[in-house]
């Protein structure tokens, strides 16, 4: 099997270690990145579309047929908003990607990078948790190939890596250690891009992915 896969997010710390995964991958053979603006990087897998507005996938819509796979990594962090506003960055948004590659690209894995804690009720009581269930609850319902969910808690970035956030670099130390007394909490972000391609190639049992499937699907050959 051949991937030709879209990934969002490209130009924050998850987005781009998936994207260097994937133009590592022996199996992918296409990458189309979105982004709001260029990722800076080259490749002769790689091709880009700047994208402003994601709530109007129209404009670009012609240019996305013939993908296999999407990896969504496009996110925002709830500090500071209300609801409505992080339901229409998050819920809204990517429900608008969704619906525009399902009807395009019936065939596709579509792999949405949620969180540890991500609320599948929708009911509990941190709003975030509670938009990120209602998003994974309605891309697990659409007609894709296959839908996976991701939940990593906290990620290990990968080496040379432009989009690290400071935090992660202010905390790497404690990975190891980490690794050792909690290792259903951490995850390599290389790990999170291989878990990625693998469950395009090969599937994955649970549709969704928490730490330690996160890293049982990475090791999967």
């Amino acid at each position: 099997m051949e991937i030709r896969a879209i990934i969002t997010g490209s130009t924050g710390m998850v987005g781009e270690g998936v994207l260097h995964e994937c133009l590592k991958h022996p199996d992918v053979k296409e990458v189309l990145v979105i982004n709001r603006r260029p990722c800076g990087v080259k490749h002769p897998k790689l091709k880009e579309i700047i994208h402003k507005n994601f709530l109007d996938m129209l404009p670009i819509a012609a240019r996305l047929h013939d993908y296999n796979a999407c990896y969504f990594c496009l996110g925002v962090s709830s500090i500071g908003l209300k609801e409505a506003a992080y339901t229409k960055l998050t819920y809204d948004l990517t429900m608008e990607v969704a619906k525009t590659l399902v009807v395009l690209n019936p065939e596709m894995t579509f792999c949405y990078v949620s969180g540890a804690g991500t609320d599948s009720t929708e009911k509990g009581k941190q709003m975030w948790a509670r938009v990120k269930g209602r998003t994974e609850n309605a891309l697990l319902k659409m007609p894709f190939k296959a839908a996976y969910m991701f939940r990593p808690a906290f990620i290990k970035p990968g080496d040379g890596m432009k989009h690290t956030h400071g935090f992660y670099k202010l905390i790497s130390w404690l990975y190891p250690i980490a690794r050792q007394l909690a290792p259903g909490y951490v995850v390599r972000l290389p790990e999170l891009g291989k878990a990625m391609i693998n469950v395009t190639l090969h599937g994955y049992p649970e549709r969704v992915l928490e730490v330690a499937d996160i890293q049982k699907a990475a090791a999967k050959s």
